[in-house]
């Protein structure tokens, strides 16, 4: 899919991501709070999230005490994240990580993309993978889905056009061509955290 084919979808789709606003938020919570054994992302100070639609990622890190920055293509996503009253310490920002970012090098301890790569193409990744290392100080997270798809979302992600199978294919050795370092940590059956060292 294009990318302005892409935003112009999501665009259009906000109003119905907003109704699930409460349920994502409960479910990011939940992740942070399991994986904090392996990454406690309360350890740093500043955090970026890359695509971060309606903000509920954006929300859950900065109730946690971080500075948080959430960027979307789609204004109408950050409109929705922006009319949370919750989220009026948030930063939030349209632009796109397949361009370059307004952020000097090193600016974010954290940068998070969730469910983002694996509807780029391999191109599009590597240009966001690249992105995120020059803006992340420790780490970078891509939280996204892993080889075992089921049939429907595979279908539902063949639909929407992006590079879904190839992604789930080879999504670990892809990063570690990008990255220094790339750490694999289940989160359920289907969906892993890729915890990834910036390229210095």
């Amino acid at each position: 899919m294009g990318k302005k084919r892409s935003t112009a979808l999501f665009n259009s789709i906000a109003p119905v991501y907003g109704l699930f606003y409460k349920i994502q938020k409960k479910r990011f919570a939940e992740v942070i709070k399991g994986i904090a054994g392996v990454l406690d992302l309360t350890d740093f100070e500043t955090v970026i999230d890359i695509g971060c639609g309606t903000g509920a990622l954006c929300s859950v890190l900065s109730e946690k005490g971080l500075t948080v920055t959430g960027i979307d293509s789609a204004q109408n996503m950050l409109k929705v994240a922006r009319a949370k009253s919750e989220n009026n310490k948030i930063s939030f920002i349209q632009a796109d990580v397949l361009e370059p970012l307004p952020f000097i090098d090193k600016s974010f301890d954290v940068a998070i993309a969730s469910f983002v790569a694996h509807g780029l193409k391999v191109e599009a990744r590597g240009l966001m993978y690249a992105e995120m290392s020059r803006i992340a100080k420790h780490y970078v997270i891509i939280y996204d889905y892993n080889e075992r798809r089921s049939p429907l979302v595979t279908l539902i992600e063949w639909l929407e056009g992006g590079d879904y199978v190839r992604f789930v294919s080879n999504a670990g050795p892809e990063m570690k061509s990008c990255f220094a370092d790339v750490k694999v940590v289940a989160i359920d059956t289907r969906v892993a955290w890729y915890i990834c060292t910036p390229v210095s």
